[in-house]
């Protein structure tokens, strides 16, 4: 009678596998994510990130994410610009619930650690016309 756990029948040798997830996949993830809440006008990635990205023509998506993945846990850091108006540690927790909930849903890996970094305030001014008003 055979044994159902043995998958190489007559070898004693277990096989590991593992899989491994790069920290880009993961700063991808948590960039996707961040962009994902309102409040959040864009990502800061310095300006070298911005000169390749112009350069290549090519948009980064963990562009103002760094990330230090363990074999189980993971750390992020948030470069964020926000819009103007918005209550920015509000903000902030959106974006760390957000990031925390997609990185491990996809990953299965724990964030122990989400850091947000508030670099700028975006001041978007669109071209609206002049509501007419009846008198």
């Amino acid at each position: 009678m055979s044994n159902e756990h043995d998958l190489h029948p007559g070898s004693d040798e277990q096989v590991e596998n593992s899989v491994r997830i790069a920290d880009d996949v993961v700063g991808v993830i948590a960039g996707i994510a961040a962009m994902e809440v309102e409040g959040v006008a864009g990502m800061s990635g310095g300006f070298a990130a911005e000169v390749s990205e112009r350069m290549l023509g090519k948009k980064n998506l963990s562009k103002g994410v760094k990330v230090q993945v363990g074999e189980k846990e993971a750390l992020v850091d948030l470069y964020i610009v926000v819009e103007y108006g918005v209550r920015i540690p509000d903000v902030a927790t959106r974006v760390q619930e957000n990031v925390k909930r997609s990185v491990e849903s996809m990953t299965g890996l724990e964030c122990v650690q989400i850091n947000i970094h508030i670099q700028g305030v975006s001041f978007h001014t669109e071209n609206r016309e002049d509501e007419v008003r009846v008198r």
